[in-house]
């Protein structure tokens, strides 16, 4: 007992002298100049420095891409892993703007690639609609590579300008001419080792993303080469966006309707597509997306979106006499069972009113839930087109009925 009584009071007084140490006061509080933040601590921007961060430094190039794209300017991204495991990222959009950000008093590519949270992704003047890291992307790509280049072409003058982990190396200058007609943004950037864990880029990472960028972008096409030893390229481009998109995770399964069900809308600011298809197995697959931005853990636009169907259903089969009065409607389970929809690929600016939350994993606006609401009453309804004589879907029929898929469901769950 003396023993512990001893080491206690040691302990206490230890930690006394560890605490007049201790200096906190207003010396100890770091301001972090520039890009410095991102080097400090870049899993707070990129998630992590394991393979899956230095992927996304690749989707953060290629999302600025994709919102020219989305904005009507680009046709055409390619992508290039070269041969020192460096990226190069070319599209024929608009061209990064190389003239004076005023309130900066740098040319805007400058800005755009030195300075945290500028971008044209802010106001109503850039980008209506935009994903990645809205207006850090750039910046967290250029702070985490060992360098970072650009080039833009734009008034038959091809510009350019480099930097080493995020720091200026020369001002913004013109190396060569191009077309007058010629324009877009050249972006290679190598990731920097003192960062990362992991140096070498894996071409079937960057081409499921790119792929699946691709059918959420329609006539978008996007290539993707790799230059090193084993020399790969594939080509993505899907005039059909989800619709394709559908179809491809049907590979395999027996569609219960030849028709993939698709429904567009748009209401103040906010963009929204629907495309779905019921397979003969009994697996639900619903994939969501906000701003091109795949949303795992779903949020109240999933939320609507199976409220809406679960309500048309049932309205239907009430309608056409396919659910007795005296029967119990059909379950939402019931419902999406063997349904593949890929979708909800919704948009919202900047100043979209429904879009009040959006992490990287879900999303929620209860204003939201509405507008799935009505879209998917809306292409679900007669006179929709949809199903064998354009009635409005949903070939309900296809289940035989409300016990029919009862009796199919329960047993599935005899068989587990």
């Amino acid at each position: 007992m003396k023993t512990d009584r001893f080491f206690t009071v040691f302990l206490d007084q230890e930690r006394k002298i560890i605490r007049m140490g201790e200096q906190y006061g207003a010396d100890q509080i770091q301001i972090l100049e520039g890009l410095e933040a991102v080097r400090k601590r870049p899993g707070m921007y990129i998630g992590s420095t394991s393979s899956r961060g230095l992927h996304h430094l690749v989707y953060e190039i290629v999302d600025n891409s994709v919102d020219e794209a989305l904005a009507g300017y680009c046709d055409s991204i390619e992508v290039t892993i070269n041969p020192d495991n460096s990226i190069t990222v070319v599209d024929d959009g608009r061209g990064i703007p190389v003239d004076i950000q005023k309130k900066a008093g740098l040319p805007a590519v400058e800005v755009v690639f030195t300075i945290l949270h500028a971008g044209g992704k802010f106001g109503n003047g850039g980008y209506k609609v935009s994903g990645g890291l809205h207006g850090v992307g750039a910046s967290v790509v250029n702070a985490l590579s060992e360098w970072l280049e650009v080039q833009v072409l734009h008034n038959g003058n091809v510009y350019q300008q480099r930097y080493e982990r995020g720091k200026v190396m020369y001002p913004l200058k013109i190396v060569g001419k191009c077309g007058p007609n010629e324009h877009g943004t050249r972006v290679t950037f190598l990731p920097d080792k003192e960062i990362f864990e992991e140096t070498v880029y894996d071409f079937d990472t960057l081409k499921i993303r790119l792929q699946e960028t691709a059918f959420l972008t329609k006539n978008l096409k996007i290539t993707l080469r790799d230059e090193r030893e084993e020399k790969q390229e594939r080509t993505f481009h899907y005039e059909g966006g989800i619709r394709e998109f559908v179809t491809y995770l049907n590979k395999g399964k027996t569609p219960l309707y030849d028709q993939v069900i698709y429904c567009e809308g748009k209401r103040e600011g906010v963009y929204v597509e629907v495309s779905m298809q019921h397979n003969d197995s009994y697996t639900e697959n619903v994939y969501t997306f906000v701003n091109n931005i795949n949303t795992p853990e779903g949020g109240t636009h999933l939320t609507g979106f199976k409220n809406a169907l679960t309500k048309t259903f049932n309205d239907y089969a009430r309608k056409n006499k396919l659910l007795k009065e005296n029967e119990e409607s059909l379950s939402g389970e019931d419902i999406r069972e063997g349904l593949t929809a890929a979708g909800l690929s919704c948009f919202g600016g900047v100043n979209a009113p429904y879009i009040w939350i959006k992490t990287p994993d879900g999303m929620g606006s209860w204003d939201f839930f509405d507008l799935l609401l009505d879209r998917a009453n809306v292409a679900t309804t007669p006179g929709a087109g949809f199903g064998p004589s354009g009635e409005g879907y949903i070939r309900l029929t296809a289940f035989g009925g409300a016990e029919a898929t009862r009796e199919a469901v329960e047993r599935v769950k005899a068989a587990l």
